[in-house]
């Protein structure tokens, strides 16, 4: 069987496809664009494309060239709040146009399990923690209502074309290859762990935190964080869910624990032993309270348990990267 990874050279997807690739039981595709994504991310064993999702052509020649493809895992979408809130028709024009046209190419070549890397940002204000499957999902920015559209496009394409689906919410992603030798690496860097570790190596002068006033323990935003490694194997046992002929359905992935912005710079101040200086901002628009996962429904059905289940682990494997990796990958555009 063949597994083809959209978005595999990026932060999460490259993680997927070494860990697929680790596991010696796929063959794996990659198709990247490059745009947000690293050459030098992609494993040297999985069969490389650079493309672009929105390229009917393109990726109708990679279904052509590679017939054994039974799977495709989906990361290939833009995936920032605040860019989203600046510029929403990006973010539908990608994401939810990209899903269309993928979709579309997989009919065509009858291709029918679609694992799709869907986030939290599609609950929006949550009316209840943890957040469950079924808790209402209602965005707040563009980013998360584009991947519920995604979502809901997958749907009716089941119904319509019996394309099956999983969709997996994950919350927020932190940590790295423990080995260091694949990470976190944007250009420009939005995330908070990587931006306190940068400050930690000395390639910034500080941190900031946005927002003070939240309606949280101490007042800073709260999230669930979960290593991509995990991510990666929720994904493999997703695409083996499908295999089995099961319904389409969908799955939040986290710790199922909250750790506010200033719990990860203390953690990280002891992992690190640096002093990472911080300093307190505004608000950034559209970052909701609190997101903090009920995964039971994961570990349960796909049997999903979480090697990284604790935060300093986490932050650990994070600082490997970029102590091994100060500038990131070489091949930044």
């Amino acid at each position: 069987m063949t597994v083809l990874v959209l978005g595999g050279a990026g932060y999460i997807g490259s993680h997927m496809v070494d860990r697929l690739i680790e596991a010696g039981k796929e063959k794996v595709v990659v198709v990247d664009n490059l745009v947000t994504g690293h050459r030098a991310a992609v494993h040297p064993d999985a069969i490389f494309y650079e493309g672009d999702l929105a390229d009917k052509a393109f990726m109708g020649k990679v279904f052509a060239e590679n017939p054994d493809v039974d799977a495709v895992i989906h990361f290939a979408a833009y995936s920032l709040v605040a860019e989203s809130m600046e510029n929403p028709l990006k973010y539908f024009d990608n994401n939810t146009s990209g899903m269309v046209n993928l979709l579309e190419v997989m009919n065509e070549y009858g291709v029918k399990n679609i694992v799709f890397s869907s986030t939290a940002a599609t609950y929006g204000l949550p009316e209840e923690l943890p957040i469950k499957e079924t808790t209402p999902q209602r965005p707040i920015n563009p980013y998360g209502e584009s991947k519920l559209m995604m979502e809901t496009i997958m749907k009716w394409s089941d119904q319509a074309y019996g394309i099956k689906f999983v969709a997996l919410r994950y919350f927020n992603v932190a940590g790295a290859k423990p080995d260091g030798s694949i990470g976190e690496d944007h250009g420009p860097e939005t995330h908070l762990l990587p931006i306190v570790l940068q400050v930690a190596q000395g390639s910034r002068d500080k941190i900031m935190i946005f927002g003070d006033d939240y309606e949280t323990p101490d007042g800073t935003n709260v999230r669930d964080y979960v290593h991509p490694f995990d991510l990666a194997d929720a994904h493999i046992l997703a695409v083996d869910y499908l295999r089995a002929g099961h319904a389409s359905t969908a799955f939040n992935l986290g710790s199922s624990t909250g750790f506010s912005n200033l719990e990860i710079l203390e953690a990280a101040r002891q992992v690190t032993g640096h002093a990472i200086p911080a300093e307190m901002a505004e608000r950034r628009p559209g970052d909701p309270d609190t997101l903090i996962a009920e995964s039971s429904k994961a570990r349960e059905v796909l049997g999903w348990k979480p090697e990284f289940d604790d935060i300093k682990k986490i932050i650990a494997s994070a600082w490997a990267w970029h102590s091994s990796h100060p500038k990131g990958y070489d091949d930044r555009n």
